[in-house]
């Protein structure tokens, strides 16, 4: 496992503190969110190397509240039973890709709803498309968009589930609204920003992929 940004990166308005952890075969993104104010985090996605995250995760000295994944797909919770066994947190996700968990989860992530970490919100946003029950967190300037948005283009969707033109929409009418500056941290690989992003729309659509 490789941790990206050993101090921490603070969000646009000191919100939070960010950790970024790269797991697992697919180079999976595994998110930390930290409130400075109490040490509350909140993981996003528990894509693989559960020990190592947990030990990284014990290193910071902050108490996670819960477990938040953005869709179903298997290497996004490989790591899943084990870490939420060791810190004895629930497990939110969208009811739509509940099933294509191994456990059942605590409680359901639906669009329009906010979490609060310390003095701040994780708002949810649901981008149907590369899974029924896909959604995006947006918090303090960054959006953690899991498999919905990468930079240049969506994410797939010709698997099992997988929709071409729901996708587009998640992303005309979830994401393309948000500013330009807001970062865009992916389920894998590197980040970009909505700014950067947004001009490529149209030809994404042309190409149907």
């Amino acid at each position: 496992m490789q941790q990206r940004g050993k101090s921490s990166t603070m969000t646009a308005r000191g919100e939070f503190e960010r950790y970024t952890f790269e797991t697992g075969p697919m180079e999976n993104n595994v998110y930390l969110l930290v409130t400075p104010q109490t040490r509350e985090a909140v993981l996003i996605d528990a894509s693989d190397d559960a020990e190592r995250v947990a030990e990284e995760v014990a290193k910071l000295r902050v108490r996670v509240r819960m477990i938040l994944l953005t869709h179903g797909h298997a290497d996004h919770w490989g790591a899943l039973g084990q870490l939420r066994d060791t810190w004895g947190v629930p497990v939110g996700i969208h009811l739509a890709d509940a099933d294509m968990l191994p456990l059942t989860p605590n409680f359901a992530l639906d669009d329009s709803q906010h979490i609060g970490l310390g003095s701040g919100e994780i708002h949810v946003l649901h981008t149907p498309g590369h899974t029924p029950g896909g959604v995006c967190f947006l918090a303090d300037g960054c959006l953690f968009s899991g498999d919905t948005l990468f930079p240049g283009g969506p994410g797939a969707t010709k698997q099992p589930l997988g929709d071409f033109p729901l996708i587009m929409t998640s992303l005309r009418e979830k994401l393309f609204v948000l500013p330009d500056s807001t970062l865009v941290l992916p389920g894998h690989g590197k980040s970009t920003t909505i700014g950067t992003e947004r001009p490529s729309l149209d030809e994404w659509q042309a190409r149907g992929w």
